[in-house]
């Protein structure tokens, strides 16, 4: 079994691949990084650098995007959360993106509920961050793109087979002869992907992160399960927590636990090492494998703790 320390991807050893996807080369969409920190994600590159293999029966992993880049529209059949790590972020969703949109500011965290196309865009001055935690082992599979991102992708020479494989024809690839081309959702298709008013979206899947600082003054604020701010079932719970909802006792999961530390420096220790986790880092710990967790300097300090549940991964949960 890997020790502690192979499963901490620290942010400033990310490995980035940068034709993660399908607009790879479309204009607006071209400048985006894609990384893949814990599973295997959506990614249809072979390029893509996968930093921790475990299966844990979610995913962990991040866009990065400089001003004005954007991510281009498309739906998964299983969770996708962000919470903004650096940057100021506009998320849009709808067939053509113009059904509703918000922007989420540092900390901010949005359970993207599944079945509706979504996007988004960095409209902040610097390059900006966004964390991903995808539902179940394969990420639902991959991801069913808006009819135009296909279309406007092979106008400059990307081709996604039905494989789920991109086949780039700058690079002289073709489709192999036993691969066809992955096929446009029809307009009776299209009728299955609603267009979700905004205010359903914020009230119901977005927590703001001085709401959360504020829930979680005294102890672990929920975010995301059953009974959570955010109701849903996705295979996984997310809490918050911040210098004044943590213990420095001794925690024991009973299922595999990702660390991700929002603001602050934090303290990780566990039989036989200990070592300090900063803001973008990553850190899974398996089943059985107790470890204490309290903040290492003063000022603010919050952290995003993700835990695997027995649900199965699927469609948002509507409590029904």
């Amino acid at each position: 079994m890997s020790s502690i320390n192979d499963r901490i991807v620290r942010y400033g050893e990310l490995k980035p691949c940068k034709t993660a996807f399908i607009d790879a080369h479309t204009p607006g969409s071209n400048q985006k990084e894609n990384f893949t920190i814990i599973g295997g994600g959506v990614s249809e590159s072979p390029d893509q650098h996968v930093h921790i293999t475990d299966k844990v029966g979610f995913n962990i992993g991040a866009a990065g995007q400089p001003p004005h880049c954007r991510n281009s529209l498309h739906n998964h059949t299983t969770a996708e959360v962000f919470f903004v790590l650096k940057g100021r972020w506009r998320f849009f969703w709808g067939r053509y993106g113009t059904a509703g949109e918000f922007v989420a500011e540092e900390g901010d965290i949005f359970n993207i509920p599944t079945g509706i196309f979504r996007g988004f865009e960095n409209i902040g001055t610097d390059y900006g961050m966004i964390m991903a935690i995808l539902g179940g082992d394969d990420a639902g599979g991959g991801v069913t793109w808006a009819p135009q991102v296909i279309e406007d992708a092979r106008e400059h020479g990307l081709i996604l087979g039905e494989n789920g494989v991109l086949y780039d024809s700058k690079k002289g690839q073709t489709l192999p002869h036993n691969v066809s081309p992955m096929p446009l959702l029809t307009d009776e298709e299209l009728k299955a992907f609603p267009e979700t008013p905004v205010e359903d979206v914020v009230r119901d899947y977005v927590a703001r992160y001085w709401d959360l600082m504020a829930l979680a003054a005294k102890k672990p604020a929920k975010v995301i399960g059953e009974n959570a701010l955010l109701k849903d079932r996705p295979g996984f719970e997310v809490e918050f927590l911040t210098r004044g909802s943590i213990s420095s006792d001794t925690i024991t999961p009973e299922k595999p636990t990702v660390l991700m530390p929002m603001r602050g420096h934090w303290a990780l220790s566990w039989n036989g090492g200990q070592t300090v986790l900063n803001p973008g880092d990553t850190a899974l710990m398996l089943a059985g494998e107790a470890y204490s967790l309290e903040p290492s300097m003063t000022g603010e300090a919050s952290l995003y703790r993700v835990v695997a549940t027995d649900d199965p991964a699927g469609l948002t949960w509507t409590g029904n």
